[in-house]
C-alpha cells in the first residue's frame, strides 16, 4: 500500500508546496499554508468520480443538436436582469458577498418562487437548522409544499438525497460548509472547496439541475477560496451594501449565459428583499440644492443606464503632500483626473485636499464618469454651483480631450425621463444621436471648453 505523503496549501491561492512557509510564495499572504495529507492514488473509481455510463462520442459542430430550453422567470425582475434574462436550467450560480448582506435571505425567496413552477427545490443548508430557515421563511411569508429543508454537510449523503428525490432546483448554503469525506482535509480548505465545486458543477450539467452556491468572502472582498472556484461555475454574482443602510446592489462579474457588469437593485426590508424599480430617483433624492461640488453623471452599468451624484470636497492642505481620498471611484482614477485639470485647465490642484464620492453605495468603474467627476471637483474649487438639471457625459484624455463615449442614446433617454433639460456629451458622439424632446445637448471638446460653458454665468457661493 502507498504511503500517505503530506503537503502544505496556502488557503488563499491554492499554492501547494511539500515544506510549509510562514509567507505564501504565491500570493504573499501570511500565515496561510495548511498542512494536508495527499492520500495514495487509489486505482478504484470512488463514488464522486464513477462513470455514469452516459459516455460520448466526438461529434462535427453541423451534426450536434441544439434545442434551447426556454429561461425560467422568477418574480424578481432585478435578478433576472443580472442572469441575463431568467435562470439557464442546468447551470450553476455562485453568490458572494459579507456576512449578513442578504445572500440567504434572497436564495430563500427564490427558492418560494420556483417551488410554484411545480418543480421540487431542495435547499440544503451547512449553518442553520431547518427550525431557523423555517422561521426565516416565516417572516418572509415563503409557504409551499414543494420546497424541501436539508439541514447536512455531508457530500455523500447529499449525492444520495439529491438522487432519491430529484429535486430541479438545488441551494448549496455554503460552500465552505460543505464536507467531502474522500478527503482528509478539513472543512473550508482549498481541496474540500475544489472537489465540491466539481462535483456540484457534475450534476447540474450530467442531471439538468440549476445549482445555486452561496460563497463567503475574504476582508478584500474576494469569494473565500481558490480562483479555480469562480472559473468552474456558470455565472458568479456579488451581493453588494451597507448593512447600515437599506439598499443592496447585486452585480455580475462573470455570466456564460448574459452579459457582465449587469446590476440589480434591491431593498432590505422587515418582509425581505424588494425590487427597485427606478434606481436613479434612488441616487438622486437627496442631492442638495445649491452646493457646489455636485454633479450628475449617467453611467452604464452592463444594458442599464443609471444617474448617479457624484460629490468633490476640496479644502486646502494642511500638510506637504495634499490627501486623495474616494469612495466609489477608483483612487486612481481621481488622482489622473485631477492632473490633467491641473495642466490642461490651470486649476492649482497640488495643494488641495481632495475628497470625492459616488452616492448610493454605488460603484462606478467606466470611463464616461470622466467629464462629471471632473467638473465636480471644479466646481468646488470654484465654489461655483453647476445647475441642478445639467449632466454630463465622456471620458477625458491625458491631452484635456473629450472622448465618445458608447450608447449615448440609452443615456440621453434616461436623463430626459428624470427632468434633466441639459446633457453635455462629446462632440464626437452628436453625429446620428436622437435627442430626446425636452433635452438641449451641448457638445464639448475639452475640458477646458467644458468648464468655460458649464460655469459660464455661474455665481460664486463663498
Amino acid at each position: 500500500m502507498a504511503k500517505a505523503k503530506t503537503q502544505y496549501v496556502c488557503q488563499n491561492c491554492g499554492y501547494t508546496s511539500p515544506t510549509n512557509f510562514g509567507r505564501c510564495p504565491n500570493c504573499g499572504a501570511w500565515n496561510q499554508m495548511v498542512e494536508e495529507v495527499v492520500a495514495p492514488v487509489n486505482t478504484k473509481a470512488t463514488p464522486s468520480r464513477r462513470q455514469d455510463g452516459n459516455s460520448h462520442a466526438p461529434q462535427l459542430l453541423n451534426e450536434v443538436n441544439m434545442q434551447p430550453e426556454p429561461r425560467v422567470k422568477t418574480d424578481l425582475e432585478e435578478l433576472n436582469r443580472v442572469l441575463g434574462g431568467g435562470i439557464v436550467p442546468g447551470s450553476l450560480i455562485l453568490i458572494g458577498g459579507d456576512p449578513g448582506i442578504g445572500k440567504s435571505t434572497l436564495l430563500l425567496q427564490v427558492s418560494g418562487q420556483l417551488q410554484k413552477t411545480g418543480e421540487k427545490v431542495l435547499y440544503i443548508s451547512g449553518e442553520e437548522s431547518a427550525s431557523q430557515i423555517k422561521l426565516r421563511a416565516s417572516r418572509l411569508n415563503v409557504k409551499g409544499d414543494k420546497l424541501y429543508l436539508y439541514p447536512e454537510t455531508n457530500m455523500a449523503t447529499i449525492r444520495e438525497t439529491i438522487a432519491e428525490l430529484d429535486p430541479k432546483y438545488i441551494i448549496i448554503d455554503s460552500v465552505q460548509t460543505m464536507n467531502e469525506p474522500e478527503l482528509s482535509s478539513v472543512v473550508g480548505s482549498v481541496s474540500q472547496i475544489r472537489e465540491i465545486t466539481a462535483e456540484l458543477m457534475k450534476i447540474a450539467k450530467n442531471e439538468q439541475r440549476t445549482i445555486f452556491v452561496v460563497g463567503h468572502v475574504t476582508k478584500d472582498g474576494a469569494i473565500a477560496g481558490p480562483k479555480v472556484l469562480e472559473h468552474m461555475v456558470d455565472t458568479v454574482l456579488y451581493f453588494e451594501g451597507d448593512t447600515h443602510h437599506s439598499y443592496r446592489i447585486l452585480r455580475s462579474v462573470k455570466n456564460r449565459f448574459g452579459s457582465t457588469n449587469e446590476i440589480g437593485i434591491f431593498e432590505m426590508r422587515t418582509d425581505g428583499l424588494q425590487e427597485v424599480a427606478n434606481p436613479s430617483e434612488i441616487f438622486l433624492e437627496e442631492r442638495l440644492a445649491g452646493a457646489t461640488g455636485s454633479a450628475v453623471v449617467v453611467s452604464m452599468e452592463g444594458t442599464r443606464p443609471i444617474l448617479v451624484e457624484i460629490q468633490a470636497l476640496l479644502a486646502p492642505s494642511m500638510f506637504g503632500n495634499a490627501k486623495r481620498t474616494s469612495t466609489g471611484i477608483d483612487h486612481n482614477k481621481v488622482a489622473l483626473i485631477m492632473a490633467v485639470l491641473e495642466k490642461r485647465a490651470n486649476l492649482m490642484l497640488q495643494n488641495q485636499d481632495a475628497y470625492l464620492k459616488a452616492t448610493g453605495g454605488v460603484k462606478l468603474n467606466e470611463p464616461a464618469i470622466d467629464l462629471a467627476t471632473a467638473l465636480a471637483i471644479a466646481s468646488s474649487y470654484k465654489d461655483k454651483e453647476i445647475a441642478p438639471d445639467d449632466c454630463f457625459i465622456g471620458e477625458i484624455g491625458l491631452t484635456g480631450e473629450i472622448r465618445r463615449v458608447n450608447r449615448i442614446d440609452q443615456r440621453l433617454s434616461e436623463a430626459a425621463k428624470l427632468g434633466f433639460r441639459r446633457a453635455f456629451i462629446p462632440k464626437n458622439n452628436l453625429s446620428g444621436v436622437k435627442i430626446p424632446q425636452g433635452l438641449t445637448v451641448i457638445g464639448l471638446t475639452t475640458i477646458g471648453e467644458a468648464i468655460q460653458k458649464v460655469f459660464k454665468g455661474a455665481k460664486k457661493l463663498s
